[in-house]
């Protein structure tokens, strides 16, 4: 059977969700808002998993209404915790950037996407000399209202900075 490795943060409640949707053999990871720090130990721990389960794909997963990211975007309570002050600060940079040239509809969507596709891009590296170079990693937001998964915007659509001449 197909295997599969969702990063989820564990405030989002996902599992169940991700099991009626994708009828894979799901396996999960977590960590608040999906601010895993891919230093060795936990590469060597995503690496034995994999292994061990046959793992050929990584999905990404947040919520657009992620507790944890909301509060990176306004009300900063939780910057105090330990390894949350790093991602609160991307996500600071990404939402001034943002607010630049996204409208207030698209603007959370589009800051997640950066947020998970810089994550992707960490993960692609740290894996890149594992011996399943093959693995497919990808981001998806969760969109409560609608009850649905929707893929990351592309990379093409989340720039850091626009500049224009």
């Amino acid at each position: 059977m197909y295997s599969v490795l969702y990063l989820l943060c564990p405030t989002d409640c996902l599992e169940t969700r991700v099991n009626d949707a994708f009828k894979h053999q799901n396996y999960f990871y977590t960590s608040l808002g999906n601010s895993l720090s891919l230093d060795d130990k936990t590469v060597e721990s995503l690496k034995a998993l994999m292994l061990e389960h046959s793992i050929r794909e990584i999905s990404v997963v947040l919520s657009n209404d992620n507790p944890i990211f909301l509060d990176a975007l306004e009300g900063q309570f939780f910057y105090k915790i330990n390894g949350l002050n790093r991602f609160y600060k991307k996500i600071g940079r990404q939402r001034r950037h943002s607010e630049l040239i996204w409208n207030g509809d698209n603007r959370r969507d589009a800051i997640l996407s950066y947020f998970l596709n810089n994550k992707i891009k960490e993960l692609q590296l740290r894996l890149a000399n594992f011996p399943f170079h093959s693995v497919k990693i990808n981001g998806k937001i969760y969109d409560r209202f609608e009850n649905s998964f929707k893929n990351v915007y592309s990379n093409l659509t989340c720039l850091e900075k626009h500049s224009l001449n």
